[in-house]
């Protein structure tokens, strides 16, 4: 079957992958120029996925909310806040293992991409047009204050994340 919308973000997951790959290359010195850009890239895909499909699924589903979409919006609201905090290692280590698990939600069979394919299969080239148009998130630089991470762990909480657990995994 074929699914241009989930490979669209599926590709971009990977591409994303690799940039954070790429800035963590030395863990001693993390490449912020590479950092910045998969915060951007991160960012825009978040928000590809909240203002573009999520709604068209929803707005083909009779308007009515895809279950998924709820847990998938708490980790964009984590994984959103763990982008103002500066990068360390232990940061990006549980950023990785919180992306591997929403990634599979995501894509896999049954998953959200899949039930957005399905029920926006008529507007598949109008939605890859909005998805390819859309601007990259404008970014501050990350946020030094020391309140800054407790607000991201407490935001991890809520969509059902114990940061102290996974960095020790």
């Amino acid at each position: 079957m074929n699914q241009p919308l989930h490979q669209f973000f599926s590709l971009d997951h990977r591409r994303l992958e690799e940039l954070l790959e790429r800035a963590i290359q030395d863990p001693l010195a993390i490449n912020k120029d590479l950092y910045h850009q998969f915060r951007v890239g991160l960012l825009t895909h978040i928000k590809m996925e909240e203002n573009i499909l999520f709604p068209a699924a929803m707005k083909a589903n009779n308007n009515q909310p895809i279950p998924l979409a709820a847990k998938l919006r708490l980790d964009h609201g984590a994984i959103t806040s763990m982008m103002a905090v500066p990068p360390t290692m232990e940061l990006i280590k549980v950023l990785k293992i919180i992306l591997d698990q929403h990634d599979i939600l995501e894509e896999e069979l049954g998953g959200m991409y899949e039930i957005c394919e399905r029920l926006t299969k008529d507007q598949t080239d109008e939605l890859l047009e909005k998805l390819q148009s859309i601007t990259p998130v404008p970014l501050h630089p990350v946020n030094e204050a020391h309140f800054v991470l407790g607000a991201a762990i407490r935001a991890l909480e809520r969509a059902g994340y114990d940061y102290e657990a996974l960095k020790n995994s």
